[in-house]
């Protein structure tokens, strides 16, 4: 007969007994953590404990263990293999939120960012989204690019980008298969990016997203959307970014307030 154990509010689980938490709601717990340890790098020869020594280390239970190697295999984090255990398939790459930065940029180090550019066109009228968030009229055109960006070799994002037509002539001129847009924007104009507006969410990829990422119809992509500004507050770039969930994990630092060291 199953039991339901219920442990009251501030009771201890006594020494030697796994969490009485139900199997499911403990194995999303064990993988939330050992995510974050593999986002971290923490397992430097690309394999994890086994299933007894992670109970353990949990105190939960081998099923729920068990589920949660599940749920990060289904991620695509992981594989299982008997008489192998679990192994990394590929550690996710780290892209930080806090400094405005191209992906080649923010993934130096990782290896080499090439860009295959599906559109690099001239446009006489702008999307009026595009327009208003661009801050021109839509009959003032631009330039409309589309690139695939592989980081060795695998595709990782697919970036739509719009520029402002002046500052997009210049882009164009430029090497948009080998460089980032931001290095290119400030070459150009001879002045510096200041600030970006970034949204960021997670959407399902349709089919044809998923075609170019080489991911599963319905996977969960990163879609971030930036608005980019030259020094002095002029929008000059629109980008629409959508960026494998299962390759990359996007981080910060973020500060609470001026603190002082009367505050400690």
């Amino acid at each position: 007969m199953n039991r339901t154990v219920r442990v009251a509010a501030g009771q201890r689980i006594p020494a030697g007994r796994v969490s009485a938490r139900p199997r499911a709601e403990r194995a999303r717990q064990v993988a939330d953590v050992l995510r974050q340890q593999i986002t971290a790098g923490r397992f430097d020869q690309g394999r994890l404990p086994d299933e007894r020594s992670l109970s353990r280390q949990f105190n939960a239970s081998r099923n729920a263990v068990r589920e949660a190697l599940g749920l990060l295999r289904g991620e695509g984090l992981v594989s299982r293999q008997p008489g192998v255990g679990t192994t990394v398939i590929t550690p996710k790459y780290e892209h930080g939120l806090d400094r405005l930065a191209g992906l080649a940029e923010a993934l130096t180090g990782y290896g080499t960012v090439s860009n295959e550019v599906r559109v690099a066109e001239t446009v006489a009228e702008l999307p009026a989204a595009i327009a208003e968030r661009l801050e021109v009229a839509v009959g003032a055109g631009g330039v409309h690019l589309e690139r695939l960006r592989w980081l060795q070799g695998v595709p990782l994002s697919l970036d739509t980008t719009y520029l402002a037509a002046d500052v997009g002539a210049g882009v164009l001129a430029g090497d948009v298969t080998g460089r980032d847009v931001f290095t290119l924007l400030e070459e150009s104009t001879g002045c510096p990016l200041e600030r970006a507006e970034v949204a960021v969410h997670a959407v399902t990829a349709d089919a044809d997203t998923a075609a170019l990422l080489r991911i599963p119809g319905g996977a969960a992509v990163f879609a971030i959307e930036r608005r980019t500004r030259l020094r002095g507050g002029r929008a000059v770039d629109v980008e629409s970014i959508r960026i494998r969930a299962d390759r990359m994990a996007l981080h910060t630092t973020l500060h609470r307030g001026r603190i002082t060291p009367s505050d400690c």
